[in-house]
């Protein structure tokens, strides 16, 4: 855990404007910051997952659902959030990618915490090791809830921010996890020998 360390800039909607892959890749290392409720936490990005649109059979915008109540923001422009609930229990962090109306993702899977982490253990109860390793813990952590779908993730309050400069990652890649379909797509990035990924 590193204390202190800046947010670089806010990643405006522009650097979402891409695949799903190259986005889900580009957001390892980034920073996380939620200043929901009034309490600043926030938490470097170590582990995504990309949904890559419509013939991905894993996305929840898979050809054969379509659109629906449910995954509508995945409709929306590059930059918002999908938050959406996994099964009944765990708000679930997305941000939309591509292009409007083309439905594709990254799911934030895990951060490691930077500051407000005494906001993180109040609201999960939890060791510092597992505040937000998973995507269900990280949200509880970040105090983010369904009321953040279609949330633009330029502005309060929850933002996401560039990388600090010229920091070398070393990024691995391999299949996702807790899906049934497409289960051998190389489409998770994670920060190599972080401790803080999910698995």
């Amino acid at each position: 855990m590193t204390e202190g360390r800046r947010p670089g800039p806010v990643l405006e909607a522009a650097f979402f404007a891409r695949s799903a892959e190259e986005v889900a890749r580009a957001l390892v290392g980034a920073v996380l910051r939620s200043d929901i409720d009034g309490a600043t936490v926030t938490g470097r990005i170590v582990e995504t997952e990309a949904y890559v649109g419509p013939r991905d059979p894993a996305s929840h915008a898979a050809e054969r659902h379509g659109r629906t109540a449910r995954n509508g923001s995945m409709f929306g422009r590059p930059g918002i959030a999908y938050v959406y609930r996994s099964y009944g229990v765990h708000w679930c962090l997305n941000v939309v990618t591509d292009r409007l109306d083309y439905p594709a993702a990254v799911l934030i899977r895990a951060v490691e915490p930077l500051s407000g982490v005494d906001i993180m253990e109040r609201r999960r109860g939890t060791a510092v090791r597992n505040l937000a390793r998973g995507p269900g813990r990280l949200t509880q952590a970040f105090g983010i809830t369904g009321a953040l779908d279609g949330h633009p993730l330029d502005r309060p309050p929850l933002t996401l921010h560039a990388a600090p400069e010229n920091e070398g990652l070393d990024i691995a890649t391999g299949p996702r996890v807790g899906i049934s379909r497409a289960v051998d797509w190389p489409l998770r990035f994670w920060l190599r020998g972080s401790p803080w990924v999910s698995r």
